[in-house]
């Protein structure tokens, strides 16, 4: 089986390995340097099975920058591609997934296309009589970021939007490449929707989770405490409950806004409020560090969680833009950044001499390397503090 898939993001290349140990996989990008790393079998994300299994595994694996070459012969063209949230439109921008579609219309070719990319509810039935076509299947991904491939060894559930011949065979590739015995699958209509009310699910538990831990910082009581207390119950689960500065990343910020905007004209109270929840949860942060007075905020690391190489959208962005607006003077360490400024704060990548410039060091995610200065550190990780 021929197989393309179309962006090296963590949900392509995720994809593009597990595929490719029983498949034929072309995997397209724009970026030479991804290409060529991926060719050389060098991972260009942060993801330890990614990089385990291309350094180790036998994979028929190839990246390219033609898109002809990738989609010739293509049995299955799966789309990757991100779709940013547009707040003007209050809608998913589609137009990199659209632009693909396109390509492989004028081309004319006899494949299948699974798109991978997050998309409003009504998206694939809507390009579907666009173009004609009747091959289009939304499949949604349940990845995080930094164990993608991990997620997809071992994936919860499989969800197809068709039960098609070609539907059903694109589950069957998906569960053969997976580690994991007994994976739910499910062929439905409205596979939009079940990625847009599970990533908000998401958003409402840490959203839940930080409020208690709000409520916990301004009472002065053991935020720890009550949140085990409360997850002793089967019903809640010990899991997805360690408090942060806020959820972000490229996921919940986005499909959290475009479910709130696919309410529109229909009774809802609850979905508007985990998204104002977020704001509200980063506000109260700012005042807390403003209230210690600090004259120099380090800013300790820009990803959102461990093990991750990504702070796009991260909730800490958020934060330092707040802090700059009240002309407060920050510091930022983050290894991955080379350049001496970011977002008009200066860069200070010597660890020692960062703490020690930092009169506060706000982290939403400790690390061993802090524990010397916690007297300095603002932090809400309380599962991390022991």
């Amino acid at each position: 089986m021929k197989i393309a898939v179309v962006g090296i993001g963590y949900v392509g290349l995720s994809l593009a390995v597990l595929l490719s140990q029983y498949n034929e996989v072309s995997a397209l990008d724009i970026i030479k340097e991804k290409v060529d790393m991926i060719n050389k079998r060098i991972s260009p994300i942060e993801d330890e099975y990614i990089k385990e299994y291309l350094k180790t595994k036998k994979l028929n694996l190839n990246a390219t920058l033609d898109y002809k070459e990738a989609f010739k012969e293509a049995n299955y063209i799966i789309i990757c591609m991100p779709t940013n949230y547009d707040e003007n439109k209050n809608f998913f921008d589609t137009s990199l997934v659209e632009e693909t579609i396109q390509k492989i219309h004028n081309m004319n070719l006899d494949t299948t296309i699974i798109i991978k990319s997050t998309v409003p509810v009504g998206f694939t039935k809507k390009i579907k009589e666009k173009y004609k076509m009747k091959n289009i299947i939304f499949s949604p991904e349940f990845l995080r970021e930094g164990r993608a491939l991990y997620d997809n060894l071992y994936p919860s559930r499989i969800i197809v939007g068709d039960n098609t011949k070609n539907a059903v065979q694109f589950a069957t590739m998906l569960k053969k490449a997976a580690l994991k015995n007994d994976v739910p699958i499910k062929f439905m209509n409205s596979t939009e929707a079940v990625k847009l009310f599970s990533n908000t699910y998401l958003a409402l538990r840490i959203a839940y989770f930080n409020e208690l831990d709000t409520y916990a910082e301004m009472k002065g009581i053991n935020a720890k405490n009550i949140i085990e207390g409360v997850c002793l119950d089967s019903r809640i689960g010990n899991y997805y409950n360690n408090p942060s500065f806020g959820y972000g990343g490229y996921c919940l910020p986005k499909d959290t806004k475009q479910l709130k905007a696919n309410y529109k004209d229909i009774p809802e109270n609850l979905i508007t409020a985990i998204v104002n929840s977020n704001l509200t949860r980063k506000k109260h942060i700012v005042k807390e560090i403003l209230d210690k007075k600090p004259k120099i905020i380090g800013i300790y690391k820009l990803c959102m969680k461990k093990d991750s190489d990504n702070f796009r959208l991260s909730a800490i962005l958020d934060i330092i833009d707040m802090l700059i607006r009240k002309n407060k003077q920050i510091i930022i360490y983050e290894p991955q950044i080379k350049d001496k400024i970011y977002n008009n704060c200066k860069v200070v990548n010597d660890l020692e001499k960062f703490k020690e410039m930092s009169s506060i060091i706000v982290a939403n995610r400790l690390e061993n390397n802090l524990k010397d200065v916690m007297g300095k550190v603002y932090t809400r990780d309380i599962f991390s503090r022991d």
